[in-house]
C-alpha cells in the first residue's frame, strides 16, 4: 500500500455557534490542510498520483474558504464551522474530484493552530 500526503493552507475567520467560551467570538486562523491518498499499486511510470494534481484539486476545494468569514460561506451557513466539520466538508468535496480509480482518499486533517487539529476519514470496515 502506498500513501501520499500533500499540504496546503488558507486563512479565514469564524465563530462557533452555541459554544460557551472564547471561540464563540469572531476570530481567525491560518488553517493548514493535510490530504492523504492511498493506492494499492503504481501506474505504468511508477507513481500513484501526481502530487501536483492532488494539490491542484485540494486548492480548488479550499479556495472558496480562503480569506472568508466561514459562517457566511456554504455549507457553514448551515453547520457549525468547527475544525471537525471543515475537515469532513473538504474530504467529501475532494472525494468527488479525485477521478483516479487506483487512488482512494484516505484522510483530511485540518490544523487550526500548530498544536490543534481534526482529522476526518471513512471507516474502511
Amino acid at each position: 500500500m502506498y500513501e501520499l500526503t500533500i499540504e496546503t493552507q488558507f486563512a479565514s475567520a469564524h465563530q462557533l455557534r452555541e459554544y460557551k467560551g472564547k471561540c464563540e467570538n469572531l476570530h481567525g486562523h491560518n488553517w493548514r490542510v493535510q490530504v492523504s491518498v492511498s493506492a494499492d499499486r503504481l501506474n505504468e511510470i511508477g507513481i500513484a498520483m501526481d502530487f501536483h494534481d492532488l494539490k491542484r484539486l485540494t486548492n480548488e476545494v479550499v479556495q472558496p474558504l480562503d480569506h472568508s468569514f466561514l459562517n457566511e460561506t456554504f455549507p457553514f451557513t448551515e453547520i457549525n464551522p468547527s475544525s471537525e466539520n471543515i475537515a469532513k466538508w473538504i474530504y467529501d468535496s475532494l472525494k468527488k474530484k479525485i477521478k483516479n480509480e487506483n487512488v482512494r482518499l484516505s484522510s483530511v486533517t485540518v490544523w487550526e493552530s500548530d498544536t490543534a487539529s481534526a482529522t476526518y476519514y471513512e471507516d474502511a470496515g
